[in-house]
């Protein structure tokens, strides 16, 4: 597997439209909520890759302070469906926190999950901040890291 971050200027067209693709074949089409899944935060943002050989098998996209919330943030953080329950996913986000810290080392994290995976970045020192909520059909919840 290999691993790529890039800042926007940096992609090329090929691994743009891969994100693209990857996150609209499930954010949008798998879950079946229609929403704007391209964004401007995109054009902030760093992104990261996994590829096996030319196929994008997992992305995330970091967001700088001031961009999707005050704090800094992770996401679009999506997994092709047959590489799910592999363990990419926690080196997903660990990769793409790495990397936020590295960038921004004292900007606090701000996340929205999807419900049901609230225990996932529960494990990465998340906790959830304010009740569930329906957003496109799904509910999520906000969470912040813990500060050290």
């Amino acid at each position: 597997m290999i691993w790529s971050t890039k800042n926007w200027e940096e992609l090329t067209t090929r691994e743009l439209f891969e994100a693209y693709k990857l996150r609209t074949d499930v954010f949008v089409v798998e879950q079946g909520c229609p929403y704007p899944e391209v964004d401007e935060h995109d054009l902030k943002s760093r992104h990261l890759f996994a590829w096996e050989g030319a196929e994008l098998i997992a992305y995330a996209r970091i967001c700088p302070p001031n961009t999707v919330y005050p704090e800094a943030s992770l996401g679009r953080i999506v997994l092709a469906k047959e590489n799910r329950n592999k363990g990419i996913g926690r080196e997903l986000v660990s990769r793409a926190l790495a990397d936020l810290k590295k960038q921004w080392p004292d900007a606090p994290v701000k996340i929205q999950a999807q419900q049901y995976l609230e225990s996932f970045y529960a494990s990465f020192g998340f906790e959830t901040i304010g009740e569930s909520y329906p957003d496109v059909m799904v509910m999520h919840v906000d969470m912040k890291l813990k500060e050290d």
